[in-house]
């Protein structure tokens, strides 16, 4: 009996020990794997060349009275569309801005019918070499503006005027330039010898001599100084605010009178999708006669374009 307890004894010595150094040896590895240096995948620290994205919006607005003793139109719809995209490449010396607007919006109402809103696409390319370490670039910028469809103006108790078209006008502006960027969200681009077309090609528009054409010409050719200031910014979690300004003037013609482009777009993110947009355009152009309430043509003016709603918003970047 005394031999079988010391034979249960020893055996459970043994195991014990065994188990101790096996929790020992355990714990060794864990303490040596806690140690060990992570080696990154190589392709990890590659540099993003590409930055790529846009925003896609959609506002949609309807109303309706019935008796109301108020007064008004009985319906009304307002459609207004929004894409903004965006490609950026980086590597070494080199940039390459490139941004492209469309935009396109319409309101029906009962007493006016069906009229266009807002109608815009704007593709604009720079690219730029490095020559100094304070960020400054030479290179050439690419601007190309037009619009989708036919515009009109709407003369008090007259006929519809027709003012715009497709390619009527488009614009066309090529410029050697210099360039200020010390990041993404801000430069500003100089150019004293910049060449700027402008095209019509829808006959009546040409005809009439529309936009600074000769009369029953397509297209006119302008040159001289350019100017142009890009800004962008989230103003925080939810709001964000994107601008251009653009300046041009003719050496051939009134240098003195120059053409403004401006286009603001603020972005207020409500919750999920649903987002608010204010945009706020101004044009100038001493080519473009403005048209009267009565349908007579005068002098140029500034132009001003102000759209508010709230609708779906979607945004993307690789």
């Amino acid at each position: 009996m005394k031999k079988m307890l010391w034979s249960l004894l020893l055996c459970s010595a043994v195991c014990a020990g065994t188990t101790v150094n096996a929790q020992d040896a355990t714990v060794k590895d864990m303490k040596d794997a806690s140690g060990k240096a992570i080696e990154k995948d190589p392709n990890d620290t590659i540099p993003q060349v590409w930055k790529k994205g846009g925003l896609i919006s959609l506002n949609v607005n309807q109303g309706a009275l019935s008796n109301w003793a108020a007064g008004g139109d009985k319906s009304s719809l307002s459609i207004a569309s929004l894409i903004n995209l965006y490609a950026f490449y980086k590597k070494d010396k080199n940039i390459w801005d490139n941004t492209l607007d469309l935009a396109y919006g319409m309101v029906n109402t009962t007493s006016l019918g069906t009229r266009k809103s807002d109608d815009r696409i704007d593709f604009l390319s720079k690219y730029g070499y490095q020559i100094s370490p304070k960020n400054w670039y030479v290179g050439a910028l690419f601007n190309f503006r037009t619009q989708f469809t036919e515009g009109y103006s709407y003369p008090e108790g007259n006929p519809k005027i027709k003012t715009s078209n497709l390619f009527a006008p488009a614009y066309i502006l090529l410029s050697p330039n210099i360039t200020y960027q010390p990041s993404e969200n801000f430069s500003v681009s100089l150019s004293p010898a910049t060449a700027r077309w402008t095209i019509v090609t829808d006959d009546y528009l040409s005809s009439v001599g529309a936009f600074g054409v000769d009369p029953g010409k397509k297209a006119k050719t302008e040159f001289g100084a350019f100017a142009s200031v890009g800004y962008k910014t989230k103003l925080s979690e939810t709001a964000s605010y994107q601008g251009r300004l653009d300046l041009f003037s003719n050496y051939l013609k009134n240098p003195q009178n120059i053409d403004l482009y401006l286009t603001n777009v603020l972005l207020v993110k409500v919750s999920g999708l649903i987002t608010v947009s204010l945009s706020l355009d101004m044009i100038y152009d001493d080519d473009v006669k403005t048209i009267d309430k009565d349908g007579n043509t005068r002098g140029a003016k500034p132009q001003l374009k102000e759209m508010m709603g709230i609708g779906l918003a979607y945004r993307f970047k690789n």
